[in-house]
């Protein structure tokens, strides 16, 4: 990916400098760059309170009891995830509250405790291409990030995709979880 931004990169300073609008390309960068700063720290404060959140939810038990909860749910999804569940709970539980970013380091965690327990070590599992597919279908309850992203860029109304993002990513998610129960095989045992 960042070789196809370089390239885009130099494609667009080349075309400047061809088409005589060179003094513009600076003034563009420098524009972005502070553009992309702002918005960065505009974010961070929801990225770092939601963050906080998570951690608390997890010191209080909340985690816990929410596995709990989704425990039917996990186990019919991921039937061989004994020690990653917890780590699922919590990968699932951001995403659904629209913290994407956040849910990354707990779905990364239960990629690995996945493969601890994979027989089959460098192939992925089942339950490995399902929680990859449910990330992917992303079901939203509350979209957190999105909300903040319309809030900081001056939104009337921030709120206004949460309706419309629950009943797309609800039925992306249905969709997603009843084909890979569908296509969901054994795996071959190696030799």
């Amino acid at each position: 990916m960042n070789i196809v931004i370089l390239l885009l990169l130099v494609a667009g300073i080349a075309v400047s400098l061809l088409f005589g609008k060179a003094d513009g390309v600076l003034s563009a960068l420098q524009n972005g760059a502070a553009s992309a700063v702002e918005n960065i720290l505009r974010l961070s404060g929801a990225y770092l309170l939601w963050m906080g959140l998570l951690n608390v939810a997890e010191k209080a038990g909340l985690i816990k009891a929410l596995s709990r909860l989704l425990s039917p749910a996990l186990r019919l999804l991921f039937p061989d995830a004994k020690n990653a569940r917890e780590a699922i709970s919590m990968n699932l539980a951001a995403n659904m509250l629209g913290m994407g970013n956040a849910a990354t380091p707990y779905g990364l965690s239960a990629m690995r405790l996945m493969e601890e327990e994979n027989p089959h070590k460098g192939v992925a599992t089942n339950g490995m291409c399902v929680l990859l597919v449910v990330n992917a279908s992303c079901l939203e309850l509350f979209p957190a990030t999105l909300v903040g992203i319309r809030s900081g860029f001056g939104s009337a109304v921030p709120s206004a995709v949460v309706l419309p993002t629950l009943m797309s990513s609800l039925c992306s998610t249905i969709v997603a979880v009843v084909l890979c129960l569908l296509f969901i095989r054994p795996c071959p045992s190696r030799s």
